[in-house]
């Protein structure tokens, strides 16, 4: 089931008086940066986990098929890293329909290198939200996502890219690496 958040996100308007802000991206806005930006840098927020607990109905699945994407949970003492950029208020409508499904808009602190922080957004889908699947066991989340397929291509891709992007950055993610190790053979492969 999907829950448009179109409306709640343009109702968050304390960025719009901004020249520009950061904003935090920690599943596919890591390797997948299809608006404009302003500068781009590694960049990580304490207190969170990410997780594949956000199910696609839109772009990595379909409502009778859905994949498992990345959100993030609170979690004491933990860091997540990703990808920060640095946006213009008006890139927000484009990026309030890519996030549609279930994200909203959150307030949080983006850390840099040496731990220079500074106010900035992710979007946060979180289990008040009809598209929000919850923990499962790894095994059955990693073949959720190997069959899983949306407009927006397979689950297992978007996977493999994120496992991918991190490596690039030096990050190891343990939810990520143990999903990936999971994944059965794509059709084909033996």
């Amino acid at each position: 089931m999907s829950f448009d958040t179109r409306a709640y996100n343009r109702a968050m308007t304390h960025f719009d008086r901004h020249d520009s802000f950061w904003l935090f991206g920690y599943g596919s806005l890591i390797w997948k940066a299809d608006f404009p930006f302003i500068e781009r840098r590694p960049a990580y927020v304490e207190g969170w986990t990410r997780r594949f607990w956000q199910g696609s109905h839109d772009h990595r699945g379909t409502p009778a098929a859905p994949g498992r994407v990345a959100t993030l949970v609170r979690q004491q003492d933990a860091l997540c890293h990703g990808m920060a950029y640095r946006i213009e208020p008006g890139v927000l409508a484009g990026l309030d329909l890519r996030e549609k499904n279930g994200y909203l808009r959150e307030r949080v602190a983006v850390k840099f290198e040496h731990g220079r922080a500074e106010e900035g957004l992710i979007y946060l889908a979180t289990e008040h939200n009809a598209a929000f699947l919850g923990e499962a066991p790894p095994a059955e989340m990693a073949a959720q996502i190997a069959h899983a397929h949306g407009p927006s291509g397979s689950n297992r891709e978007y996977l493999l890219n994120l496992a991918e992007a991190l490596t690039e950055q030096g990050v190891h993610d343990g939810h990520v690496a143990t999903l990936v190790s999971l994944l059965p053979p794509a059709e084909g492969e033996s």
